[in-house]
């Protein structure tokens, strides 16, 4: 009978861990959650305002909280028992899903001036950003306490695809979701699914906490992390690359405007738009299990990264809703591969008692580059119309990935062998 930890060409390695099931299905559930959820507040908000720059402010109410506790908050993951962080993480996700719930419940926020409610909206927003900046740290730490190191190359092309998944597959719900149920018990499916993920973290068992440096004080911690990131170049590499194409590639965010105003195919249509890079995610997560990215995976990365600046150009200038369709799924395509090489590079070459620091330095530079994406674009919108705002913001992706091409030979060449050693 074969070890199962024992490195092997198995795409199924990492899912023969039961814990690691556990973990895939958790981080599902929570990203899943929370995409649905921030696509339905979307959708709430700009029906009430008509204002794309109010779609803006949802990302920014959410990234100012991120960021700012990002590199505390990886301290303390650091210092702690990572399951046990992890429920509190999630009760703090319920009670914020749990509100939005409760105001967009006629009986409630149907009493309160649209004003008011868009205001507690953007509130409960900012709360879970606070909770975020746990999370992200907390689930990247418990990752490398569940499988042998040996899997960490196939677990984290696991890892990135659920993560891709749920980050897909949430807004594409939502957006048919709010057709079929509304935007109020759309919000009890979030909870839902918040609930789920908190079953499972319970099904994980607690785990030791990595030995602390004795008499480190919290500034010498986060300098050390910050230092492991700016040291290790393909590292800062990938998160720059990633954090600035998302940053500038947030067309996203104004989704609500083009299918209500541009392509007027109304709130159907924009679910249909959401689900578009949900195909091309699941297929780059059917593929990258049974073919790895590992040979040439530097310029595989740029290549990604400027077919998604290209696609949202396309997206942006498209006045068919079927030529948006299909420019959104080539970004889902682009987007997927991205995401796995850029985790598989940070789980491999990030040391267990570092993995809090670093996972909120990646928080920093890219976890909330969607929201101030969202922001951008909103403010870009409002000073340049939409369509030249998403233009500008794919032109700028492009013009990224050049720079970083021509720059950094180191990203051209990086590769990964078998066992995801820098070759």
């Amino acid at each position: 009978m074969a070890d199962p930890a024992r490195p092997s060409r198995d795409p199924y390695a990492a899912l023969r861990f039961r814990e690691f099931q556990h973990f895939l299905t958790l981080r599902f559930a929570v990203v899943f959650a929370w995409a649905m959820q921030f696509v339905v507040i979307e959708w709430e908000i700009y029906s009430l305002t008509k204002d794309p720059l109010s779609l803006g402010i949802i990302g920014l109410a959410e990234v100012v909280p991120a960021v700012s506790l990002a590199l505390l908050a990886g301290h303390y993951v650091d210092q702690v028992e990572k399951r046990d962080l992890l429920i509190k993480c999630q009760l703090g996700l319920l009670a914020v899903s749990a509100g939005l719930f409760l105001l967009t419940w006629p009986r409630i926020g149907g009493q309160l001036p649209a004003r008011t409610v868009v205001g507690l909206i953007y509130l409960l927003v900012f709360c879970g950003g606070i909770v975020r900046a746990f999370v992200g740290p907390t689930v990247f730490s418990l990752f490398g306490l569940l499988i042998p190191r040996s899997h960490y190359p196939n677990a984290a092309t696991w890892s990135s695809s659920v993560w891709m998944m749920g980050s897909s597959l949430g807004p594409a719900v939502g957006g048919l979701a709010i057709v079929w149920l509304g935007v109020h018990w759309s919000l009890l499916v979030v909870v839902g699914f918040v609930v789920m993920a908190g079953v499972f973290v319970l099904r994980i068992e607690r785990k030791a906490v990595p030995e602390i440096t004795p008499g480190e004080t919290i500034r010498e911690s986060l300098k050390e992390g910050l230092a492991f990131v700016f040291r290790t170049k393909v590292v800062l590499g990938a998160l720059a690359l990633d954090m600035f194409a998302v940053l500038f590639g947030g067309a996203i965010a104004l989704l609500p405007v083009f299918a209500q105003d541009i392509l007027k195919v109304g709130s159907t249509g924009f679910g249909l738009l959401r689900a578009a890079p949900t195909v091309g995610s699941f297929i780059v997560m059917m593929a990258v299990a049974h073919f790895p990215l590992n040979h040439k995976a530097g310029l595989k990365l740029l290549s990604a990264v400027f077919m998604f600046g290209v696609c949202i150009i396309v997206f942006g200038l498209s006045t068919s809703f079927w030529i948006s369709l299909a420019a959104l799924f080539l970004s889902g395509v682009a987007d997927g591969v991205s995401v796995v090489i850029r985790q598989t590079i940070l789980q491999l070459r990030t040391p267990n008692d570092m993995r809090g620091r670093v996972a909120s330095v990646n928080s920093m530079f890219v976890g909330s580059s969607n929201e101030l994406g969202a922001f951008e674009s909103g403010v870009t919108a409002r000073l340049m119309g939409t369509v030249p705002a998403v233009v500008f913001g794919g032109a700028m992706t492009i013009l990224i990935v050049a720079v970083t091409g021509i720059f950094s030979p180191n990203m051209r060449r990086f590769e990964l062998d078998e066992d995801g050693r820098k070759v």
